[in-house]
């Protein structure tokens, strides 16, 4: 699961003191009244970086937690992923091949077989999907002769990308809704102003990576379609999403007139995007790609790992659905059974192979009891930051990958329980 921004990480050893916890860590969970709430959350997210690491129970461990001696390992010793999934680097791509420069050799092949995946005419690489997207939706904004784009007031651009749209890309973002849902057909074809491109991300990570329907997506694209609006997918994470739609990447990718997608979060590679399309869309594409500071020199590194992530995960990303929706299921269990007055598993059924536990108390005593248990007794059941929704509530992300596939719904059950115990007795502890 992808890391949200907070605040910076420390720069404490990664290994940490040799008695996390004791009051001369300075990492210590014991507030100290001197130090800034701040200081206090950088201090817990380097503890629960290090409790991640050493866990020796988990239900995902991203990549990007590794150290950089880790990450570069499978480029420099020329075996790519860990465990059964690894393999030579040489199957990924020909390394006797000379380096890309300025986006060819292995960054033209990645580009190649995304526009196979995904059943396009052609297909670019970005450093970063803020860039892929404001490109895709600056150029349909030429074509169509209309800067509004019709988006989710919980869409990446609206929330995550301090209004890049409008501030550099001189589009105007309109919202057609802030329901925790994709927008519907019905508000589609409401809406009070015409708008050139229609956005939408699928899954809409803000509202719990939640997904339409198969036929509510195609009315929902067929209202755009009516008001002679064209369609640009935010495809982040749409590698996950042919479990849900029960459709191919192709099939699913064809509705949309563009689709970005990225190579880390769901592939875990070092970085990167693509936006695919029409062949003429593609190659403005690379014109403003380049106005954008986006012509990089060389991009090899990025380029093998998402074609690793290509090879390794995409094929695994089913069966991270399926084992999702069986956590989900034995969390929701566990955290009745252990009398938890109120929570909430959303989606019930998870859409994809993450999603978001609510939970009635302060974010930072549920973080504090979620590093605790895997400092004592190393299983990590919740490893992401806790959110704030209100006094007393708070919400996390829930993500399952590789390792997670090995739980059985006892041992969530089994976990649960023990945080639950340990949360009871750190709000206690808080009160008093």
């Amino acid at each position: 699961m992808s890391e949200r921004p907070e605040s910076p990480s420390s720069t404490a050893s990664p290994d940490g003191p040799a008695n996390p916890g004791s009051p001369a860590d300075p990492d210590s969970p014991e507030r100290n009244e001197d130090v800034t709430l701040d200081e206090e959350r950088r201090r817990r997210r380097a503890r629960r970086v290090r409790a991640h690491r050493a866990a020796g129970r988990v239900l995902a461990r991203p990549g990007h937690l590794d150290t950089l001696r880790e990450r570069l390992a499978p480029l420099v010793d020329g075996s790519i992923g860990n465990g059964t999934g690894a393999k030579p680097a040489g199957a990924v791509y020909d390394l006797d091949e000379r380096v890309d420069v300025y986006g060819n050799g292995v960054v033209a092949a990645l580009e190649e077989r995304v526009a196979r995946l995904l059943g396009t005419e052609a297909a670019a690489f970005f450093p970063s999907g803020t860039m892929a997207q404001q490109v895709a939706l600056r150029c349909w904004a030429g074509r169509t002769g209309n800067p509004a784009v019709a988006l989710h007031a919980l869409s990446h651009p609206a929330v995550h990308e301090r209004d890049a749209l409008s501030q550099v890309s001189g589009l105007r973002p309109v919202r057609l809704t802030a329901e925790p849902r994709l927008p519907t057909a019905a508000e589609v074809r409401a809406f009070p102003e015409p708008f050139g491109t229609l956005m939408l991300e699928l899954p809409l990570r803000d509202a719990g990576f939640v997904l339409p329907t198969w036929r509510e997506l195609t009315e929902l694209v067929g209202a755009a379609r009516e008001r002679d609006a064209v369609v640009h997918f935010d495809g982040a994470r749409l590698w996950e999403t042919t479990v849900h739609f029960g459709r191919p990447l192709a099939e699913i990718a064809d509705l949309a007139d563009s689709v970005y997608v990225s190579f880390y979060k769901s592939l875990d590679g070092f970085g990167g995007a693509a936006l695919a399309g029409p062949a003429s869309l593609v190659e403005e594409a690379r014109t403003w790609r380049h106005r954008y500071g986006g012509q990089i020199f060389q991009q090899f590194p990025t380029a093998l790992s998402a074609l690793a992530g290509l090879d390794r995960e995409l094929p695994r990303l089913p069966g991270y659905v399926a084992q999702a929706r069986l956590v989900a299921e034995a969390l929701r269990e566990g955290l009745a059974a252990a009398g938890v007055p109120w929570s909430r598993v959303h989606p019930e059924r998870p859409h994809t192979h993450e999603f978001q536990v609510w939970l009635p108390y302060d974010a930072d005593v549920l973080a504090e009891a979620a590093i605790a248990q895997a400092e004592e007794t190393g299983t990590l059941l919740f490893d992401g930051h806790w959110d704030a929704r209100g006094p007393g509530l708070a919400v996390t992300e829930v993500g399952v990958r590789g390792e997670g596939l090995e739980w059985s719904a006892q041992d969530v059950r089994a976990a649960v329980a023990d945080f639950v115990a340990r949360l009871t007795g750190e709000a206690g502890a808080r009160r008093g």
